[in-house]
């Protein structure tokens, strides 16, 4: 499947959930500790609204090779930084939350546009700078369409409104995330769960 297609396809629609969600709903729970509005401000901000930025900084030389290796970099990285990663993350959803103003359907679809447009300027091979190295645009665009997928979802359920990503997107989103489960060692327990055979723990991810 086409990486381009798949994070358009993917942005399109979760624009258009965000269209469609209650307008006293903002306020109501997320995710988490998250209200509905830092959830959709934390999708904002990590899978559309820093796409052009980081499509437009050019990286000194591949040091992340696949999106499954973006997220296992989190994984291994020491507890102090993925303690100050995950407050830092808070205080982003919150002050984008905020800034999605009084028409976060709109700022989000104009988000969406910037996004698309700036990956439509780039080349599949081209290397830019991530938040975890240098990567390959074709290995880190995935990673934001696995962003607007799982929290796509996300918003959704805590919204109460139906959504529905293309099947062949969600499927390489679920394929992306049994290879980070493969990276960090979980993938014969993820495997038996999928087929019948385990159960995960409460809270269990691969992220």
């Amino acid at each position: 499947m086409d990486f381009r297609w798949a994070y358009k396809s993917a942005a399109a629609v979760f624009s258009d959930l965000v269209h469609r969600l209650p307008a006293d709903g903002w306020d109501g729970p997320g995710l988490g500790e998250w209200s509905l509005r830092d959830l959709v401000g934390h999708v904002t901000s990590s899978a559309l609204r820093q796409v052009p930025a980081v499509l437009g900084s050019p990286g000194a030389g591949v040091t992340v090779d696949s999106p499954e290796g973006y997220w296992a970099f989190a994984r291994s990285a020491p507890p102090e930084l993925v303690a100050a990663a995950r407050v830092a993350s808070t205080e982003d959803a919150r002050s984008a939350g905020t800034a999605l103003g009084e028409h976060p359907a709109e700022t989000v679809t104009e988000h969406a546009r910037q996004a698309t447009r700036a990956l439509s300027a780039v080349g599949d091979a081209d290397v830019i700078a991530t938040p975890v190295g240098g990567m390959r645009v074709r290995d880190w665009i995935p990673t934001r369409t696995f962003e607007l997928v799982v929290h796509g979802l996300d918003v959704a359920a805590a919204a109460g409104v139906p959504v529905e990503y293309a099947t062949e997107v969600v499927a390489a989103a679920t394929i992306q995330a049994a290879g980070v489960a493969a990276l960090g060692g979980d993938v014969t327990l993820v495997l038996r769960a999928l087929t019948g055979r385990a159960s995960l723990a409460p809270g269990f991810s691969v992220v």
